[in-house]
């Protein structure tokens, strides 16, 4: 919310004249434009965001216009909650290649009290009371473990989900034309991961000492004991990626496309390491409702519907959450949950090996206006997300470690929770995950947009309250 607030005060404070649209004008822009913003945003699994992040874009002579020949994306951020440290950078062009698309990243990361909650979604069963409450299991810092659980003669704070993570991922990929609005795409991402146990900086006490999580007493800790998390993978490791497959691609502007279609088919393998190999189809439709009576432009129904599966092999503890894409459009393409995938739910919520979800919005522009040479427009997005899961993750390991009732309990999780409850619920595996909320746009360019998502799961035992989802770009 903070980044739409600035963003208003800059263009209040800026002291040019505000010019309404009173009638349609053609927009063109040349030559450089600039949007940077702070990234003061907050989130509730990481916390306060502090940093800057922007788009650079080439025009040329205007031609191309709203598209542009160059783009570069660059962010660099920390948040106070998770201790995440963010640093990125991104080329995208379709004309630095006659008739090829180029696009490349590069992006560091690291996460010292990253949250893992479990494998297939409403299977991992945490219920809202871990949520929320004075004694959830969640970055406590209030609750101690009692001796009795870890056998420490110092009490130590709760953050069962917790641990840790650093990611180097370097990422080129092409795509070339076939015909008109058919391309072929390929490209290699390399990624780099060291995962383990929380990197905890604690919190002075008054008698001096320091409290830190307890990293014995984590769902970590427990599925790396219990071999679910095999020696081979939990400490972390490399993946060449490697991704074939097609484009179709009729949109009218690539940022926020008021008519055509956007689908995508192609096959995604680690070719070093773990090996496996994923099937990724994308299929998004934009259609503009012929309403003409909103001065500031026709509201566009869009949807996407998606599937992502492994195939072939088993995808390490280190990607499961990876969400490949054939060009980013953030600078975190993972996870099933939060604002890539189905909204409403915490950051990589479901990690699963197939899944296939639908997004549905109505994008309606409340506004349009121009500010120094800028166009600007200001709209709004209701929104309903679904998904399920096609193919569980680790499904046969939990299944040995299963109680005769089928379910998956650990005795540390039941004495911080006070009760004999399950960590997991195979049962629950293909329980249809829902939720539905509305976000708020302001665009400069229509091509920087800053965007404000707020949404509402609505799955049993999924809910994580009102999740607020503050970035740049339409989700899809």
């Amino acid at each position: 919310m903070k980044k739409l607030l600035l963003t208003a005060i800059a263009i209040i404070a800026s002291g040019s004249m505000l010019v309404l649209s009173a009638q349609e004008e053609k927009e063109m822009k040349t030559g450089w434009s600039f949007g940077v913003l702070p990234t003061a945003t907050y989130s509730v699994d990481n916390g306060f965001q502090a940093g800057a992040f922007g788009d650079i874009y080439y025009y040329g002579d205007g031609k191309t216009y709203p598209d542009p020949l160059h783009k570069i994306s660059w962010e660099g951020s920390y948040f106070t909650h998770s201790h995440r440290m963010r640093l990125y950078l991104a080329y995208d062009s379709k004309y630095l290649i006659p008739n090829m698309r180029v696009n490349a990243s590069v992006t560091y990361m690291t996460d010292p009290l990253y949250s893992m909650w479990g494998f297939n979604g409403a299977a991992a069963t945490q219920g809202t009371e871990n949520y929320f409450g004075d004694k959830h299991v969640w970055g406590n810092r209030d609750v101690t473990i009692p001796e009795s659980i870890t056998n420490l003669t110092t009490p130590t704070n709760v953050n069962y989900y917790g641990m840790s993570r650093n990611m180097l991922r370097i990422l080129a990929n092409f795509q070339g034309r076939l015909t008109d609005n058919l391309n072929w795409a390929a490209g290699m991402n390399f990624w780099n991961w060291k995962i383990g146990d929380m990197k905890d900086n604690g919190v002075k006490q008054d008698d001096g000492s320091t409290m830190y999580y307890n990293t014995n007493a984590t769902l970590y800790n427990f599925l790396v004991n219990n071999n679910v998390i095999t020696e081979a993978e939990k400490n972390g490791g490399s993946a060449l990626e490697i991704n074939a497959g097609l484009v179709y691609d009729t949109r009218d502007i690539e940022a926020a496309p008021n008519s055509g279609i956007w689908a995508e088919a192609y096959l995604n393998g680690n070719v070093i390491g773990q090996q496996y190999l994923k099937a990724c189809v994308y299929f998004r439709n934009y259609i503009s409702i012929p309403l003409d009576f909103i001065p500031a432009g026709r509201p566009v129904f869009a949807y996407r519907l998606a599937w992502q599966h492994t195939i072939a092999g088993e995808t390490p503890i280190y990607m499961i959450q990876n969400n490949p894409l054939l060009v980013q459009r953030n600078m975190i393409s993972e996870g099933f949950g939060s604002s890539n995938t189905i909204r409403g739910l915490r950051e990589n919520r479901i990690l699963a090996e197939g899944m296939a979800w639908a997004n549905t919005e109505l994008r309606i522009k409340l506004v349009k206006f121009t500010l120094a040479n800028q166009y600007f427009y200001v709209a709004v997005n209701p929104f309903f997300d679904a998904g399920i899961i096609t193919k569980p993750y680790k499904a046969d390991a939990l299944a040995k470690i299963a109680d005769a009732d089928g379910k998956v309990y650990d005795p540390v999780f039941d004495n911080l929770t006070g009760g004999h409850n399950p960590i997991y619920d195979a049962s629950k595996v293909k329980e249809l995950i829902y939720s539905g909320g509305a976000g708020l746009k302001i665009a400069m360019n229509q091509n920087f947009i800053v965007s404000a998502d707020f949404a509402k799961c609505f799955t049993e035992g999924m809910d994580a309250g009102l999740w607020i989802g503050i970035g740049i770009n339409y989700q899809f």
